[in-house]
């Protein structure tokens, strides 16, 4: 199956009522989309990081209640899990899509990575396109714009991975859902690729990995 974009069908599964009817449209409008996608970028996630990344799309198995807010396709360097790792995801809300780099709580790690942003911390705050957004609960769709974030906002963010147990952070790019309609398949496609590049410098940074200039 080749990936033909986003559409309106697919943002409005986040308003219908109910678990599994929520999760019926979404098996059968989004999640062979993400499938797609996971296809097409783990082997340019692999040469851009340097690891080989194995696709994970959200199954949502453990709720029993509530519906999902939002879905998404997660890659990460271990096959059988993603959310102890720094990782990469694409995914939909209701009123946009998003592209990320992800640190989320459950990686054991944190201490050591946000330590490592910190060291690097006027080179990210420098070289992180300044439309670019930053996230610190995956759970909620609020987002920061890099622009707004002084060096300072950015130390104090790192300091907080390292120093509370519940702690995430993110970085990337949103897109409004009409924007991404309109952008198409090759549109979308493009833009997740651009995104990519310039986060994948903080993935090896987390990894502790030799980092190479970021990309302009």
């Amino acid at each position: 199956m080749d990936f033909n974009g986003f559409t309106n069908e697919d943002f409005d599964v986040f308003l219908i009522d109910g678990l599994e009817a929520r999760m019926d449209a979404l098996k059968s409008t989004i999640r062979p989309k993400l499938e797609c996608l996971g296809e097409h970028f783990a082997p340019s996630l692999s040469c851009l990081t340097g690891d080989e990344m194995f696709v994970h799309v959200a199954k949502h198995a453990r709720r029993t209640i509530n519906p999902p807010k939002d879905t998404w396709v997660a890659f990460a360097n271990n096959p059988r899990g993603y959310k102890m790792l720094p990782h990469f995801q694409i995914g939909l809300w209701h009123t946009h899509l998003f592209i990320w780099f992800a640190v989320i709580y459950e990686a054991p790690h944190k201490e050591d990575m946000g330590a490592r942003f910190t060291k690097k911390a006027a080179k990210i705050f420098k070289e992180i396109p300044k439309d670019f957004v930053w996230s610190l609960d995956h759970m909620k769709p609020d987002t920061i714009k890099h622009s707004k974030l002084s060096k300072a906002d950015l130390l104090t963010n790192f300091a907080r991975l390292q120093n509370v147990k519940k702690a995430e952070l993110l970085c990337g790019y949103t897109i409004d859902r009409d924007q991404t309609i309109q952008l198409g398949s090759e549109g979308l496609l493009q833009q997740i690729e651009d995104v990519f590049k310039n986060v994948a410098p903080l993935y090896k940074i987390a990894q502790n990995m030799k980092l190479e200039k970021l990309p302009k």
